[in-house]
């Protein structure tokens, strides 16, 4: 028995010698497979038109020989080389060519893992490169290089024929032995029994979103960053749907299968030792020495040309990993032979990251396991290839070739950089293919191109990656509802200029090749040109004056070539609305031809003698262009620079002088005036200005920052003198109209009844309103037609009380005080997860799953706020039994749905918040992306933030969501207006200002609960409202975008039982009081932080949660105050206020300008019902000496009067009285004269 157990052994051991034997090459075979090439069998037979020159190491005793053959130069015959010599052998080559743009212009050659050496004209190299140490710089020497990082200055400069030599080779470097006598990159600790090793790589990688500082080389054709899973099944699927019971890594697979190690011929060309390489050149930005200038400056021309979009990258590490005959695992016989060599680059400069996969040869494409054979490793499930972001996120494989037949087509499609073989990518957030695939077919193919956004204007230079192009077959681009013919630049791009565009935001983008239709579609976004990226900048504020003696302007020349000697125009362009169709019209040219500078001045006295046609346009534009670009591009195509939107009185005054007089400005703006009355009145379509500052910020469902005057961003104010910020509408009115709101550095709304730098509505707002093409309808174009144009005619350019500006300023464009304004309700949910209803009402409910926060029960004015709560990671102790708030997505009545998500733990490095429109990913990363407007919705973040922690979005309803996120940690919060009032429903509850129905249950029944008892609050209400993937009534169905998979079921679990205590005390064993001390000390009297804190241990958690509970508890106590106002208080023509507040208790005092007196009150007091008092000595005027001293006359002789006509009266009166009595008296002594006496006497007698 014992001698069977003993030959049982000896056979399993005999067995797995037998196996390593074949799996790894041993050191001794190499050197007989390498000493067996002979030294002297060159091929004696002319060297054919296309050839390869191979490198063959031969024997050290062969090295004199080398040297009579090709001797080193003088300077270098003394020193003695250490490493072997080597010898290039002519191979007949059989890679096409393709042609490419590169640095030196040269046609690159023939892919190859060898040097190709091409008719370089001007390059006098030889074979061998040797430097002052006796290296070979030849690029596909195997022995590397000395390793010798230097930053000092006077360093190694690189030829433009030298680049080219090492670019028109296919591989990259890679070696298997070094001057020292070591394996140089040759990982010899990879091999069957250890299939990966663990690399440190000293700097952060982008890639898919997260960031690592090491990797793990694995022999089976990927490198990774996490466990893999413990068994595979195959077809492969990422990411793992079972994430995180199974693991699933985080990798990039070049050739994702199982492999080993293969076996070369004697006879192969290359007898580099079969098996993984790997080399990380770091810190190449500053490097001098030769090598690393060498690989930075390969790899930068070969990532800036062979990507869109990579124009200005310079990689700052370079990591290199080639896997050279490798075979399939469970291969037998001589399946050792067949053999895959393929390369991974990768660069990064720690923020951008791309990946270059090289493909040389391909024979075999899946192992035994996985379905294929065991000679030849074909059929079965082929490799994969793709790239996984791990932890259960994204994933992106490589169709139509990963895990299908046509993968041995990798490596003869691509045509990165003209290399058949060649795949480039971008990885560090999405990833982008930057090599044309002619493989795959859909209805709809995802476009490459950058630029992703350009000004409306046009001139946008696009480069384009999709199909693999023809320059025999047409392509055409289509630009929303315009179509531009593209120019072929090489296979993998075509270059389209975009137009003008009469639209903002995402657009259509989609090309056609030939006859094909429009298949290969993308989203290009289209900036308006007073918000889109500036591009040329004015030194002062000069240009809009009425007369400037010089314009200063500046531009970034690399913005149009990097040849500063090329020659550019610059041209005025001008802008009106004198037809249906928007008029975009050329003016002059200001400078036909002037070298690239960056910089130039102009001098409008130079155009003073202009007569053009089209003088009545009062704002325009600069451009500039390359006035023969395909002296620097080799292409008839050049970017245009275009200014933001402008005055022309610089240009136009005398034009304007002649045919309207020296008080031009007047009739300009008296022309404005007639023409805007005949418009409609938009005023009471606005929504009114909060009354201060606080408010206005606060206010996020109606108003967001104006751009021409932040305070985070832009505080120059040039049209608001005074403001510290401005806010505008969001989005605009049914009308398209636009509410502008300033405020001064007391916070007080500034109104242009007190001046003429305060708050003026928008007849058109700067988004413009559907159909864009329409005059009165453009972005930007119409809003400063019917806007911005007056105010430089009737204000800026005329005295502030002309009766244009008053007319401007009282009539036409009059502020909106805040009398009616009525703040909006704010309800909010935080921490894990904790609620306060738009009346109040806070407790804790901690669902596991997809709930309704918020929707309308209005049918006419519908929205829906939905929120995400998963389960809190576990902390110390185990399993946390709470969860939290990851992800917002929302909807109003027709609009775009807007998703804001948490990202991973470790992808928050770059951007901390996830934003979805649609499902489609968007950033607000640059500037003129920081606002963007879709369907029914505009969404911005902060102009100050760059890693999107706070998301706010705006429905055209005047609802408002803000997410804010800090280290992990969510908030959401929604902003009602009070037309929603009684109108709501959801986890926030009804608001009616009625705490008693918040628990509304979806029919409508409103129940009452003890917010202290989360069980019943749990069961009896927060479940009610849980979300599924179809339309509950009354609840409604998930807007939360489906990606892998994962319906609402996924999140959702109705038997998770959180723990339902509230107080730390009462749910903490006695042995941890510690935990209960911490939490007091960290929360003081804020019980939902001391109930985090005990739950999950987290001091983030608990300092934000106390944090957002009070911001919360602020807002809605800041909201709730009334609002007393008393309106406008009209400045004195002529005259100014002291203070321009209007709220209870203000004293407005009075003063005139120089010249003038005051009359009338010199202070008037707001009183606290919201009425200005009564004026004691009559309304407040400001009138001259000559007025004033009429008025006195006036009123002396109105006294005068007073006094003077009562008498007259009374003398009259009294004269009156005397004559008639008079008169009376004698008609009555007359009477008596004329009776006889006898009467007379008898009539005295009594």
């Amino acid at each position: 028995m014992r001698f069977k157990l003993f030959v049982v052994c000896a056979m399993a051991c005999g067995f797995m010698a037998y196996v390593l034997a074949n799996e790894n090459i041993s050191t001794e075979v190499e050197d007989q497979i390498i000493n067996a090439a002979p030294a002297n069998k060159a091929p004696k037979a002319p060297t054919p038109k296309a050839v390869e020159f191979v490198e063959m190491v031969e024997p050290v005793k062969a090295a004199p020989a080398a040297k009579k053959a090709l001797p080193a130069p003088a300077a270098a015959q003394p020193i003695k080389v250490a490493v072997s010599p080597q010898k290039m052998l002519p191979v007949a080559s059989s890679r096409a060519t393709d042609d490419i743009l590169t640095v030196a212009g040269l046609k690159p050659q023939a892919k190859s893992g060898a040097l190709v050496m091409a008719n370089y004209g001007d390059y006098l190299g030889e074979l061998y490169d040797l430097d002052t140490s006796g290296y070979n710089w030849d690029p596909n020497n195997n022995v590397a290089p000395p390793d010798t990082p230097s930053t000092a200055a006077g360093g190694y400069t690189i030829s433009p024929a030298r680049l080219a030599e090492l670019r028109s080779n296919f591989l990259y470097w890679f070696y298997d032995k070094d001057q020292y006598g070591g394996r140089g990159d040759y990982q010899f600790d990879i091999h069957a029994s250890m299939t990966q090793l663990h690399k440190n790589l000293n700097f952060q990688m982008p890639f898919y979103g997260f960031r690592f500082n090491y990797t793990r080389l694995s022999l089976n054709g990927y490198l990774e960053f996490s466990d893999p899973p413990e068994y595979l099944t195959y077809p492969l699927v990422f990411p793992i749907k079972d994430w995180p019971i199974k693991r699933d890594p985080s990798f990039m697979g070049i050739f994702f299968s199982k492999c080993r190690v293969g076996r070369i011929y004697p006879s192969d060309l290359d007898q580099r030792t079969p098996g993984v390489y790997f080399r990380v050149v770091r810190d190449l930005m500053g490097r001098t020495d030769r090598f690393g200038v060498e690989v930075r400056e390969r790899t930068m021309w070969d990532i800036r040309t062979g990507v869109v979009g990579a124009d200005t990258f310079v990689p700052k590490h370079v990591m290199i990993a080639t896997w050279k005959n490798v075979s399939f695992a469970g291969g037998i016989d001589n399946s050792l032979f067949t053999t895959n060599t393929f390369q991974m680059i990768l660069a990064t400069d720690e923020v951008y990251t791309y990946a270059i996969w090289n493909y040389a040869v391909l024979n075999w494409l899946s192992h035994t396991e996985a379905g294929g054979d065991t000679t030849k490793g074909e059929g079965g499930v082929p490799a994969f290839v793709g790239f996984n972001a791990g932890n259960g996120t994204q994933a992106y494989e490589y169709k139509p070739y990963s895990q299908n037949m046509v993968i041995r087509d990798l490596a003869n499609r691509g045509w990165g950089n003209g290399f058949p073989g060649r795949h480039i990518f971008r990885i560090d957030e999405q990833i982008l293919i930057g090599s044309c695939n002619k493989d795959i077919d859909a209805a709809l193919l995802p476009l490459t191109f950058a630029p992703e956004s350009g000004n409306m204007l046009g001139g946008q230079v696009v480069n384009i990656t999709g199909p693999c192009f023809d320059p025999n077959i047409r392509v055409t681009c289509h630009f929303d509802t315009e179509s531009v013919q593209g120019t072929y630049v090489d296979r993998n791009r075509v270059i389209c200029v975009q137009p003008f565009l009469k639209a903002e935001g995402y657009i259509r983008f989609q090309i056609s090749v030939g006859t094909q239709r429009f298949k290969w579609r993308g989203k290009y976004f289209v900036e308006t040109p007073a918000a889109a990226t500036e591009k040329i900048f004015f030194a002062t504020d000069d240009v809009h004056r009425r007369n400037p003696k010089e314009i200063r302007i500046s531009w970034n020349a690399f913005n149009l070539t990097s040849n500063l000697n090329a020659n550019v125009m610059i041209s005025l362009w001008g802008y009106r609305e004198t037809k249906i169709e928007p008029q975009l019209e050329y003016i002059d040219v200001i400078e036909r031809s002037l070298s690239n500078t960056g910089s130039y001045v102009i001098t409008p006295s130079s155009y003073l003698s202009r007569h053009n046609i089209n003088n009545d346009m009062q704002f325009g534009f600069l451009q500039i262009n390359l006035t023969q670009p395909d002296q620097y591009s080799n292409l008839a195509l050049s970017p245009i620079l275009w200014s933001r939107p402008i005055p022309l009185a610089w240009y136009m005054a005398p034009q304007w002088e002649q045919k309207h007089g020296k008080r031009w400005p007047r009739a300009l703006c008296d022309n404005w005036i007639r023409a805007d009355r005949f418009l409609r009145n938009f005023a009471a379509d606005l929504p009114l200005c909060p009354c201060n500052l606080e408010q206005a910020v606060l206010d996020k469902g109606r108003f967001r920052p104006d751009r021409e005057c932040d305070k985070d961003s832009n505080p120059s104010c040039l049209r608001h003198r005074g403001a510290i910020h401005c806010v505008v509408s969001g989005t605009p009115v049914a009308q398209g109209a636009e509410q502008q709101c300033c405020y001064d550095r007391y916070g007080f709304l500034m109104l242009t009844y007190d001046q003429m730098w305060g708050s003026r509505p928008r007849r058109i707002h700067n988004l413009g309103k559907m159909p864009w093409n329409e005059a009165s309808k453009v972005p930007s174009l119409s809003m400063w037609f019917h806007d911005m144009r007056p105010f430089y005619s009737c204000c800026f350019w005329q005295e502030e009380q002309a009766v244009g500006c008053e007319t401007y300023r009282f009539e036409r464009r009059p502020s909106q005080d805040c009398v009616a304004y009525q703040a909006p309700g704010i309800a909010g949910v935080f921490g894990d997860p904790h609620l306060i209803t738009f009346d109040g009402t806070a407790y804790t409910f901690n669902g596991l799953g997809e709930f309704v926060l918020a929707r309308s029960t209005d049918q006419s004015e519908r929205f829906e706020v939905q929120g995400r709560f998963q389960q809190m990671p576990p902390n110390y102790y185990g399993q946390v039994m709470a969860t939290q708030l990851t992800a917002v997505a929302m909807r109003g009545n027709t609009t775009t749905t807007i998703e804001v998500r948490l990202r991973p733990l470790h992808a928050r490095w770059r951007y901390r918040l996830d934003v979805l429109a649609d499902g489609r990913r968007v950033y607000f990363d640059r500037e003129s992306l920081k606002f963007q407007h879709f369907d029914g919705v505009t969404v911005y973040t902060p102009t100050y933030l760059l890693n999107q922690s706070q998301v706010i979005v705006q429905f055209d309803a005047g609802i408002g969501v803000e997410v804010v996120e800090n280290e992990g940690f969510m908030t959401g919060r929604v902003f009602l207006p009070w037309k929603f009032i009684n109108k709501t429903a959801g986890l926030f509850g009804n608001w009616s200002f009625n705490p008693m129905d918040d628990f509304t249950l979806p029919n409508g029944q409103a129940i009452s609960l003890n917010v202290n008892d989360q069980r019943s609050v749990y069961n009896n209400f927060g479940l009610k409202w849980m979300l599924t993937d179809r339309d509950v009534p009354n609840v409604g169905a998930a807007l939360f975008t489906r990606e892998f998979g994962r319906m609402a079921s996924y999140y959702s679990n109705v038997t998770f039982q959180p723990n339902f205590i509230g107080n730390p005390t009462d749910f903490l064993p006695a042995n941890r009081s510690y935990d209960v001390e911490r939490a007091n000390e960290l929360c003081g009297e804020c019980n939902q932080c001391k109930y985090d804190y005990a739950m999950t241990l987290d001091r983030d958690l608990a300092h934000f949660t106390k944090n957002y509970y009070d911001s919360l508890v602020n807002m809605q106590a800041e909201n709730a105050k009334r609002v007393v106002s008393c309106g406008v208080l009209q400045t004195p023509r002529f005259g100014r206020k002291l203070s321009f507040d209007f709220m209870p208790g203000a004293k407005v005092s009075f003063e005139c300008n120089e010249g003038f007196i005051l009359i009338g009150d010199q202070r008037r007091e707001c009183l606290s019902n919201g009425l200005w008092n009564l004026p004691e000595y009559g309304y407040t005027e400001c009138l001259r000496h000559e007025e004033h001293a009429a008025r006195v006359a006036s009123i002396s002789l109105g006294m005068m009067l007073l006094i003077l006509v009562p008498c007259l009266l009374l003398l009259v009166c009294a004269a009156n009285y005397w004559i008639r009595k008079r008169i009376a008296r004698e008609e009555a002594e007359a009477a008596e004269a004329l009776l006889p006496k006898s009467k007379f006497k008898r009539m005295k007698q009594p």
